[in-house]
């Protein structure tokens, strides 16, 4: 069986291992224009921010370790066209200049997501920089010790992590979004608003509820809203991914933005191609609805369940809550499922409740509160979303609701799920349950 798969950080990664494990015998060739793979992007703030030891350290594989799987690494070779029905590809080497065709059995698409880069006037300035791949990470990196001053664009997970590294280092930062709170699509205001007082306290100037329109400069670079004007030694723009799938327009169901559909084994539209990772949908187990949520875990997960179901589909996608945690000035902020604007957007009714309360007994030597909002069907009562946040580590509390979410249950089952008491850790009654508790008091 011959076996291409065109693109090669998380998912193409996972996808190609996962095969070679399955079919040992089987002709894998992969296809990377980069001559890295498996960059963990996520790493990047905490690099800028003098956090990462080893930096060779944020691959988890490389192109000998899949060669001696057996894959064939075809690295600094781009796709130029395919044809997905009659399964070919011309390729293109990018350091020689050849070209060939080839044709496969199978081919699986993982050529992740592309920075959103708007058409703004300017946006072409040197000194505005991307935060994506290998060779951005070099770049923030090498110019962080001789900067003075940063503007750092979206304040979603990426720009909200590097606009803190920026600002633990020394630096003079500035934070523009569009929205009116930062991490405002991860979070409700209740929590936003904790982060952004952080902000301030560290000296970051905010700029929210402000549009880019354009950046000017030279030596330095004027980054211009439709509310104000903020000069830097350089700007990072950090507004977002789209699907990297140009190449397969027109040839497999896509979603409006491109993100190619997959069913529940991974095959898309066309027999034997599969996709996978940023360049695919998920299932979002709050809406059951694809979705498109470009995470390195549904990376992950997908590629894996390629390699196990590209001969026979056996085992199904369980889909995502797309659950996630960051750390922003020593305060951890983690979440799962919907949040109330991110119901308000897929159309979907929620209920909400609220409750702070202390994660251990006060006759501790410390204690500190914990932020907690609950989301949940007022029809169903089941749990479709979470956040949390606090100066203790609630990170995990996430993944709890998380299974509780794609498990399906109700307020009334979380509230008591059996969990442990010990004073180090927590109250009698967990906080999670005490908040689907205070649910359950809410509904009736």
């Amino acid at each position: 069986m011959k076996v291409a798969v065109i693109g090669c950080t998380h998912a193409g990664t996972f996808a190609a291992q996962e095969t070679l494990t399955n079919h040992p015998d089987w002709d894998v060739t992969v296809y990377e224009s980069h001559d890295n793979l498996s960059f963990l992007s996520c790493g990047i703030a905490l690099w800028v921010g003098g956090h990462v030891a080893h930096p060779e350290k944020m691959f988890y594989a490389t192109p000998d370790t899949l060669a001696q799987l057996g894959a064939h690494m075809k690295m600094q070779h781009t796709v130029l066209e395919t044809n997905l029905a009659d399964k070919t590809l011309k390729v293109k080497n990018l350091v020689t200049g050849d070209e060939s065709v080839e044709q496969f059995d199978k081919i699986i698409v993982t050529t992740g997501s592309s920075p959103v880069i708007p058409p703004i006037e300017g946006i072409d300035n040197p000194r505005v920089k991307l935060c994506k791949n290998w060779n951005h990470a070099n770049e923030l990196k090498k110019s962080a010790a001789d900067v003075k001053s940063v503007v750092v664009i979206g304040s979603g997970y990426i720009g909200a992590e590097l606009a803190e590294a920026y600002a633990t280092i020394g630096k003079e930062v500035t934070l523009v979004d569009a929205l009116p709170h930062a991490l405002g699509k991860n979070f409700d205001p209740n929590i936003s608003e904790i982060v952004e007082q952080d902000y301030r306290d560290h000296g970051v100037t905010l700029a929210l509820n402000e549009k880019v329109v354009s950046f000017n400069g030279t030596d330095q670079v004027t980054v211009k809203t439709d509310k104000g004007a903020y000069t830097a030694d350089i700007a990072v723009l950090c507004v977002g991914f789209k699907p990297n799938t140009g190449l397969f327009k027109g040839q497999v169901e896509m979603l409006g933005n491109g993100a190619i559909i997959t069913d529940e084994y991974m095959q898309t539209s066309v027999k034997d191609v599969y996709a996978a990772g940023d360049s695919s949908t998920v299932f979002y187990n709050p809406t059951q609805k694809p979705d498109y949520i470009p995470l390195a875990t549904n990376a992950v997960r997908q590629g894996l369940l390629i390699g196990r179901n590209i001969e026979t589909p056996t085992e199904k996608y369980m889909g995502t809550q797309a659950t996630s945690a960051v750390e922003l000035f020593g305060r951890t902020y983690s979440g799962t499922g919907l949040t109330v604007e991110g119901a308000k957007v897929r159309g979907i009714e929620v209920a909400t409740t609220t409750l702070e309360q202390d994660y251990r007994p006060d006759f501790m030597p410390s204690t500190t509160s914990v932020l907690m909002n609950l989301m949940w069907s007022p029809e169903t009562r089941q749990v479709l979303g979470a956040s949390f946040t606090s100066q203790y580590d609630i990170a995990q509390a996430a993944n709890v609701v998380s299974m509780a979410i794609q498990t399906k249950m109700t307020i009334d089952q979380l509230a008591m799920v059996d969990m442990f008491f010990q004073p180090n850790y927590d109250q009698p009654v967990n906080y999670v349950n005490a908040i689907a508790m205070q649910a359950v008091a809410e509904s009736k």
